[in-house]
């Protein structure tokens, strides 16, 4: 399956740390390992591109000392994803997407460096939206023409001005917790997208979940509109 691309969204750590009784910062750092099990997965699949939303722009509105909790996990994972020199070192290229400029200079520079890190490798790739919003993400490619000076735009235009543009569009968006919306994910390229939703939370999503979302997104006839 290499041209398919996958997206997931796990952003219920916290309800998940809730109910199984542990810290919300032990919750947050399992979900961010879960992101390797991922990995693992599409590569058994051979999915070559993986996109997973981490930290939108609303999370900047939670207790200051819970962001500054994930700031933590964030640079602690950097760290390791610089430094690693596992299989991904040379197989993995990995990206970030959103508005990057609201984190800490620190996180900052150190996404640069994993970008720089990996930014030669082809074979599979993860794209991570940090400070991502849909509807942010629109805003910025619309003030973004409008510095251009252009006065007419067409979906062409659109496209290559929103942070992911250069990617394919996800073929499909896997959602889990039991929601059935995108809460402001990829409003723009998710037009044609397959959905699957998934009930469990995000920490606990298994292999056995996402070979079954493979397996009816198998089973289904893309149209496209026509």
């Amino acid at each position: 399956m290499e041209s398919d691309r996958f997206m997931e969204t796990g952003t219920t750590n916290r309800r998940w740390a809730k109910k199984k009784g542990i810290s919300r910062q032990e919750g947050y750092a399992i979900g961010i390992r879960k992101i390797g099990d991922v990995l693992k997965w599409c590569k058994a699949h051979d999915v070559r591109m993986l996109t997973m939303w981490g930290f939108s722009t609303d999370n900047f509105r939670r207790d200051p000392h819970e962001v500054k909790e994930l700031f933590g996990l964030f640079k602690e994972n950097l760290k390791k994803a610089i430094e690693s020199d596992d299989s991904n070192r040379k197989e993995l290229r990995v990206r970030f997407f959103g508005r990057l400029h609201l984190f800490p200079k620190e996180i900052q520079r150190m996404i640069g460096r994993a970008e720089e890190a990996s930014g030669r490798n082809s074979k599979y790739q993860l794209n991570l939206l940090l400070s991502y919003g849909g509807r942010e993400e629109l805003v910025d490619a619309v003030n973004s023409m409008i510095a251009e000076g252009m006065t007419r735009v067409d979906e062409e235009a659109i496209g290559s001005h929103l942070y992911t543009h250069g990617l394919p569009d996800p073929d499909l968006i896997i959602r889990t917790s039991g929601e059935q919306r995108l809460s402001g994910l990829m409003i723009w390229q998710s037009c044609y997208s397959e959905f699957y939703f998934c009930r469990k939370l995000w920490p606990d999503f298994s292999k056995k979940d996402f070979d079954a979302a493979l397996k009816e997104y198998a089973r289904r006839r893309r149209r496209f509109g026509k």
